[in-house]
């Protein structure tokens, strides 16, 4: 099993707005995530550690700003904490191995598939195409975009 770490190196490779969001628990601006429109087929990881955390088999477009996801690749990959910050009562997604902040999870995605919505923060995220993936070490995740 890989182990997915956070490392001063991995830190230091990260862009200013990366950092914010993953490090600093920012948000960045509605419409303006590399991933938005991201159409192709493959993986989304952790831009700090490249643990899997969601498929492209399980985003949508929920005309939020911000990528949306149905389900984590692994339910462990993800932890959801309580968030009061900004006056009101949400659930924060982190990364579980690496504690960066990826965004939030809401309760109106598509019934059919859950109802749960995965808004995550592009900055937060790394795509890699199915094309890659067996040679990025993601091989056996094929199958779910595939």
């Amino acid at each position: 099993m890989t182990s997915y770490r956070k490392t001063d190196e991995a830190l230091a490779r990260l862009t200013p707005e990366q950092y914010r969001v993953t490090q600093e628990s920012g948000t960045e601006r509605p419409w303006t995530g590399e991933y938005l429109g991201e159409k192709r087929r493959g993986i989304y990881v952790d831009v700090v550690s490249g643990e899997p955390l969601f498929a492209s088999s399980d985003k949508y477009e929920s005309g939020c700003g911000w990528p949306s996801f149905t389900r984590p690749i692994r339910a462990t990959a993800v932890a959801e904490l309580p968030d009061t910050s900004l006056g009101m009562e949400r659930i924060e997604v982190r990364s579980s191995q690496t504690d960066s902040h990826l965004g939030h999870v809401f309760e109106d995605g598509p019934p059919e598939a859950g109802g749960l919505r995965y808004c995550i923060n592009s900055a937060a995220l790394r795509f890699v195409p199915l094309e890659a993936m067996e040679a990025e070490g993601y091989g056996d995740l094929i199958g779910l975009v595939g």
